[in-house]
């Protein structure tokens, strides 16, 4: 399992959990199920972006890949996230692999040197690769740089492409000048990828969007750049490759990664019988389903068996932009806050289904936390730990009611069913609606009247709760990792990762209940109040 690698340039944002939370929820599922996961992920350190803010802080490129590199090993245990193994495109095993496969590629005939003429900045004395330039996008007419049509179509720009180029450091209008660069022959594979991608696995966004653009005619790919930071092209001492050459190898090179360091067998995952999944975000479609399978199937890797990608994310109603200030940083704006990480993975994959928009806006998560979290999760838990610990101080006696057990029986079916689907949604809301049918049981029973004069009764009825109260923490654990911590302490059964077998396991009976505490904490007015000011006066300011 991969996730699509986080770009070394600044800090986490909002839309980087778009793919990771999903991710992250979907392995420790396969995981509660006896499945053996591999969760892959590393910095993506190269390319023009990097560069481009080296230059403009008067620092080194690697200055800036070590700062933020730092900056997300620490970051996603702190959104429960844990990789198995957490790497850098910049490590030699990457360099290494990425020379590898390349050279792979030219002995089968798949790449080749042209000669061709690429904007060059006569002022800052160089050519202009990727960011280093912007203009006019050839397809739609929008503003673009110089590999993408990031305002746009969102189509991938070949180098020259890019119509009324200008430098984007100085502004001034290139020379076409000529130069050696190598290409992948991506033509070659259109009839493998007619094959292959109707029967890639994943989200159907992602095999569409890419047989889309094999129906409108597949081009060779330039996968060099006139560049020093990166990884070199052995022989030629001006040309890196290209970033997203060397970037998709990293899935690879983290593996070796983790190899090295466990002993395990990363050829049973890239050459062997080992699934390949990838989560990724929908700005990469294009690279994940096209030249990623392209590369792996001419040097001789095994090919990705699914890819899971996301809609786009939104924020306080418009596209995310950090330049328009339409961002939340989840640091700053949020963890440095006090606010729960456990809340924020809960509307990531609550709010919407994971192929549609996710707009994220302080006051439909203050909605969310409250009246889900707080109303309906937090309550059935807390009511039935705090009258188990009252009343009888440990598990007390009692049966498992058919009825209760088909509630649970059903929810692990409809996860079951979301995992299949990546509908990560349609797993939320069966655990919330199992909350909620736990709330409606211990409503109706009414033990508090009970305990006067049926005692056996309510026990058995405050059994059941505590049976569900298990069971949720079994089905929740991947979605709220840091409170059902929280959840198996006051059960009195301290543990992890329990397989999703547990959930209908019988309870212990005598086994001591703590006093709870709440699990979740209401976000009131004035909170609310305080985090969409923050939020508009941020547009505001990028606005201004």
């Amino acid at each position: 399992m991969t996730c699509g690698l986080p770009y070394v340039n600044g800090p986490a944002h909002i839309a980087h959990l778009r793919t990771y939370v999903p991710a992250d929820i979907f392995v420790r599922f396969l995981r509660k199920m006896g499945q053996d996961v591999v969760f892959i992920c590393s910095s993506d350190t190269h390319g023009t972006p990097i560069t481009v803010k080296a230059e403009a802080e008067g620092v080194t490129p690697l200055d800036i890949v070590e700062e933020y590199h730092r900056h997300f090993l620490e970051f996603f245990p702190k959104m429960g996230i844990h990789f198995t193994n957490y790497g850098s495109t910049d490590h030699p095993f990457n360099h290494n692999r990425t020379i590898q496969i390349v050279e792979a590629l030219k002995e089968n005939g798949h790449v080749y040197a042209k000669n061709l003429k690429l904007p060059y900045c006569p002022n800052c004395d160089r050519f202009l690769p990727d960011r280093y330039q912007r203009g006019t996008c050839p397809h739609c007419g929008a503003s673009a740089r110089g590999d993408e049509c990031d305002q746009g179509c969102g189509r991938y720009l070949e180098p020259g492409e890019l119509m009324d180029p200008r430098c984007s450091i100085c502004g001034t209008k290139p020379e076409m000048k000529e130069t050696r660069h190598y290409f992948l022959k991506l033509t070659a594979f259109e009839d493998f990828l007619r094959e292959y991608l109707p029967s890639l696995d994943g989200t159907d966004i992602a095999r569409n969007y890419a047989l889309q653009w094999v129906e409108g005619g597949l081009k060779d790919w330039n996968i060099t750049r006139n560049l020093d930071w990166g990884v070199k092209v052995p022989g030629e001492e001006e040309l890196v490759y290209y970033v997203w050459v060397d970037a998709p190898i990293g899935y690879i090179g983290s593996t070796e990664e983790w190899a090295e360091r466990t002993g395990g067998d990363w050829e049973y995952y890239w050459k062997g019988p080992g699934a390949l999944i990838h989560f990724i975000g929908p700005g990469i479609i294009y690279h994940h389903c096209l030249f990623w399978p392209s590369m792996l199937k001419g040097a001789g890797y095994s090919v990705p068996d699914a890819v899971i990608a996301s809609g786009t994310m939104k924020v306080e109603g418009h596209v995310f932009s950090k330049s328009r200030g339409y961002v939340i940083w989840v640091e700053e704006d949020y963890l440095d806050k006090g606010l729960d990480p456990d809340a924020l993975r809960y509307y990531i994959v609550s709010y919407t289904g994971h192929t549609r928009d996710l707009d994220f806006a302080w006051q439909p998560y203050t909605e969310k936390v409250n009246k889900e979290l707080v109303g309906t999760l937090g309550n059935f838990l807390y009511r039935t730990l705090l009258f188990a610990n009252r009343n009888y101080k440990a598990v007390p006696e009692g049966k498992v009611e058919p009825e209760v057990r088909e509630e649970v029986e059903k929810t692990i079916e409809t996860i079951r069913d979301g995992l299949d689907e990546y509908e990560f949604k349609k797993i939320a809301d069966a655990i919330i609606g199992l909350a909620a049918y736990g709330n409606r049981y211990l409503q109706s029973r009414e033990p508090w009247k009970l305990t006067k004069t049926e005692s056996e009764k309510a026990a058995g009825v405050i059994h059941n709760c505590l049976w569900l109260t298990k069971a949720l923490a079994v089905l929740m654990e991947p979605l709220l990792p840091f409170k059902v911590e929280a959840i198996w302490e006051q059960l009195g059964t301290p543990r992890k990762d329990a397989p999703l077998t547990e959930a209908l396991e019988p309870l212990e009976i005598g086994t001591p209940i703590a006093k709870p505490t709440p699990l979740f904490e209401q976000i009131s007015d004035e909170t609310l109040a305080e985090l969409s000011e923050m939020a508009s006066k941020r547009i505001e300011e990028a606005s201004g």
